[in-house]
């Protein structure tokens, strides 16, 4: 089974139940359906900018049905990001899709998707791990483009029969007005949007009731994680995923017990297991894919990640897990985010540095003492730096690479 006939068969089943909320208009399966197969015939590899739209989806299942394979293009690149998208290559065998993600140094890297590795992930996310129900309506702002809003928005979305609440962008007053008027049930998401509707809540004494929110990209701090629950009604569901396994990795299902810290365990089809230097290797589509993650599975299968290979911090002969000290970070009730990073340092090769979002009053002195209590001594921030926001990309994925690490490095020598 592919996703060529995905749309077409919840359309069968439910021609008049509503596809998607967007702006204030409803789109039927059926109408949604039909105005797919209307579509015109595409190239064979299709470059497609995706905005969040209806529209979009419209052309992305009618070229892939008629097809085509089809590239998802966020129209927010600049032109000559677009330019080195379209370039014309010759896809493998049996790919559908094809999605572009940044590496390490920004450069695009080109991810082939098979049709059915990308409907089992969807279907897998829909009926096992959150146990969506056609009555369901999912508010996701997340770019159609990326991989978590076609796989865990859009598609789980039309396998589950479901409705997709769609926004343009994330705006928490926004978000709240839509989760009211279209009583939405599930939200899907990143952990900043927990913390923005939280704040949004306190701001407005609004607090619309949900029944769950899945989110993932970077660590939730447990007090946050909480504090929604508790004001949405929502059990919060925490996941893992990546565009080389065309969507989720792990996932916390709705059905079993949560464990603090962890992502979950492993979505259909998929295999983990932990090499010797501890960076986590799935195994999906036969091929074992190398993370960039370091983590541990404990004896029931549950992955806790440590921190990104890349991201780990040598300090005079020590490793600091920069995402243990953002989690120290992040159980002070003022502080909303945290980033740690490691910076040039002449004598130590490199120094922790945290940038924080607050949540509330605080000093960088208090910080790093809350900090020092719960790390080891050479582990805690010697510079803490309280910021506006952090740099992210168009999923809300802090970019660490966007941080100016020789300005702070400057500031810690003065």
């Amino acid at each position: 089974m592919t996703l060529t006939t995905l749309l077409g068969e919840s359309a069968a089943l439910a021609p008049d139940r509503c596809a998607i909320a967007f702006d204030g208009e409803h789109v039927s399966y059926g109408e949604l359906d039909a105005r797919a197969g209307a579509a015109p015939p595409p190239a064979q590899l299709l470059p497609l900018p995706m905005p969040n739209e209806p529209e979009s989806i419209v052309r992305f299942h009618g070229a892939m049905r008629r097809g085509a394979v089809v590239v998802p293009l966020n129209p927010l690149l600049s032109e000559p990001e677009l330019a080195e998208r379209r370039r014309p290559f010759e896809p493998a065998p049996g790919t559908e899709v094809v999605l572009f993600t940044s590496g390490t140094t920004g450069e695009p890297k080109r991810i082939e998707l098979a049709g059915d590795v990308l409907r089992a992930n969807a279907e897998y996310l829909a009926h096992e791990a959150l146990e969506l129900h056609a009555d369901d309506v999912v508010l996701s702002s997340a770019p159609l483009s990326h991989v978590f809003g076609l796989t865990a928005c859009m598609n789980a979305t039309i396998a589950a029969g479901a409705t997709l609440a769609l926004m343009r962008r994330f705006d928490a007053h926004t978000a709240l007005d839509l989760i009211e008027h279209e009583r939405v049930t599930v939200l899907m998401g990143v952990p900043a949007m927990l913390s923005a509707l939280l704040a949004a809540s306190a701001d407005t004494g609004r607090a619309p009731q949900l029944r769950l929110a899945h989110v993932g990209a970077s660590p939730l701090a447990t007090a946050t994680l909480e504090a929604f629950e508790q004001r949405f009604g929502a059990r919060v569901l925490e996941g893992y995923g990546m565009s080389e396994a065309g969507g989720v990795v792990t996932v916390t299902h709705a059905a079993a017990a949560a464990k603090p810290g962890s992502v979950g365990t492993a979505a259909a089809g998929q295999v983990l297991r932990i090499a010797e230097d501890g960076e986590v290797l799935v195994r999906s589509g036969g091929r074992w894919i190398e993370t960039g993650d370091l983590g541990r599975l404990d004896e029931d299968g549950y992955l806790f990640l440590l921190d990104r290979k890349k991201d780990v911090i040598l300090r005079g002969g020590y490793t600091v897990y920069a995402r243990q000290v953002e989690e120290a970070l992040l159980a002070h009730p003022a502080v909303a985010e945290a980033a740690v990073v490691g910076v040039p340092h002449e004598r130590l090769g490199e120094e922790v540095v945290a940038l924080v979002v607050p949540a509330g009053p605080v000093a960088p002195e208090e910080l790093q003492a809350f900090v020092r209590e719960r790390v080891a001594a050479y582990a805690y921030p010697r510079l803490v730096d309280l910021v506006d926001d952090l740099p992210r990309n168009a999923t809300g994925k802090v970019l660490r690479r966007a941080i100016d690490r020789a300005a702070l490095a400057d500031r810690l020598c003065h």
